[in-house]
């Protein structure tokens, strides 16, 4: 089991840093990446993350795509090794957890990602994909802030996807989206493992 991850969305956190590898398949590829203490899901891939990665249908091959709450990268290296031609943006308030998605995109070799704190991000771009594991424990309040930031951002011919727990709220999620004056619609795309992956696109 993942160790408890209280930390994991603030920009510093309080934890020992303690690096760690861990061996995972993205994209089909085995690779050697590596994690710490203070991060989201530090042990291992998060089985809703994994998930999302089996179950989402390809990303846009070019444009923009977004990964919110990247963490320590796997959803980010997975859009830039399926879409080679398209710009990566991994987001997350956590500076470690930046710090990590960097190295690790050099060791899975990958160019086209940037990792970055969600300001930097900006303001007039549009994506074409968004894939995201949100980070369902900061709270209510603070979840919805994070979507309204970024999901009225899809380009109009864009495409979200979404990971959430079915226990965590999956179903209130998706009618709180549905009731947004965003022009945004949410459906369920599947259901796996306990998880459904809401799919959310321009009206």
């Amino acid at each position: 089991m993942s160790e408890p991850t209280d930390h994991y969305f603030t920009a510093e956190p309080a934890t020992p840093e303690e690096r760690r590898s861990i061996e995972v398949t993205l994209d089909g590829r085995r690779l050697t990446l590596t994690t710490a203490r203070g991060v989201y899901s530090p042990d291992r891939l998060d089985p809703g993350t994994a998930v999302l990665l089996a179950g989402a249908p390809d990303p846009s091959p070019t444009g923009d795509l977004l990964d919110i709450g990247c963490g320590w990268g796997p959803i980010s290296l997975t859009l830039a090794l399926r879409s080679p031609r398209a710009r990566v943006w991994g987001v997350d308030v956590n500076r470690r957890a930046l710090d990590l998605a960097r190295a690790n995109a050099v060791a899975a070799g990958v160019g086209n990602v940037t990792f970055c704190e969600p300001d930097d991000v900006p303001q007039d771009v549009r994506f074409a994909t968004i894939w995201s594991n949100p980070p369902i424990h900061v709270g209510k309040p603070a979840l919805h802030a994070l979507l309204e930031q970024w999901l009225p951002r899809l380009a109009d011919d864009g495409v979200a996807h979404l990971v959430v727990q079915k226990h965590l709220g999956s179903d209130s999620l998706q009618k709180w989206l549905n009731a947004r004056d965003w022009g945004l619609d949410c459906t369920r795309l599947s259901s796996a493992k306990a998880f459904r992956i809401l799919e959310v696109r321009r009206a």
